[in-house]
């Protein structure tokens, strides 16, 4: 155990922010990374849009400001993760740019993950019919539906969903991390 905490402190801080429409393999691509860099030994920590929600972000709704105050909590979290050395992986929509803008210049180990996926293909996914229900009028401001995504202009990856694997996905983003970030994974 001591060896694992001392691995800890040499590790360096990073945030892995994966924003993409809902359905787009977010938390799926967050959940296989996250598995595959404690294989690794890492110290990874996992921030999850849903859960981010349900906990920290209880009373806030889907305004732009109550969703701009999600971020902020996220991004605070993450950056006390990150000065303790964790990897953490943040699995939000965060369908401003001005939201991601701040989060990078919040976090100084940000890399932003653009998970790109045809909104056909997201509908298709949705297992909880939230988009029915959002073309249906039932869920206003409905991200991609009836609210905007603003697509990232210049992320430092892209990953498409409909195409590729989440395995291949994720072995892509490892890939980038160790050798365009000279991350040691």
């Amino acid at each position: 155990m001591t060896d694992q905490i001392q691995a800890h402190s040499r590790q360096a801080g990073l945030t892995i922010w994966l924003t993409g429409l809902s359905g787009a393999g977010k938390s799926t691509l967050a959940a296989l990374l996250t598995d595959r860099l404690r294989e690794r030994g890492l110290a990874v920590e996992w921030l999850d849009g849903d859960e981010l929600r349900r906990t920290l972000g209880r009373g806030l709704g889907f305004s732009r400001e109550d969703r701009f105050e999600n971020i902020r909590r996220a991004v605070y979290l993450a950056a006390m993760l990150n000065r303790h050395g964790v990897i953490t992986i943040v699995s939000v929509i965060s369908p401003y740019a001005a939201m991601r803008s701040y989060a990078r210049q919040e976090l100084p180990g940000f890399v932003e993950v653009f998970v790109d996926c045809p909104l056909p293909v997201c509908e298709a996914r949705d297992v909880k019919g939230l988009y029915a229900k959002a073309r249906s009028g039932e869920i206003p401001a409905f991200t991609g539906i009836s609210d905007p995504y603003e697509a990232p202009s210049d992320p430092e990856l892209t990953l498409h969903t409909a195409e590729r694997t989440p395995e291949e996905c994720v072995e892509e983003l490892i890939s980038w991390l160790t050798e365009y970030r000279r991350y040691p994974l």
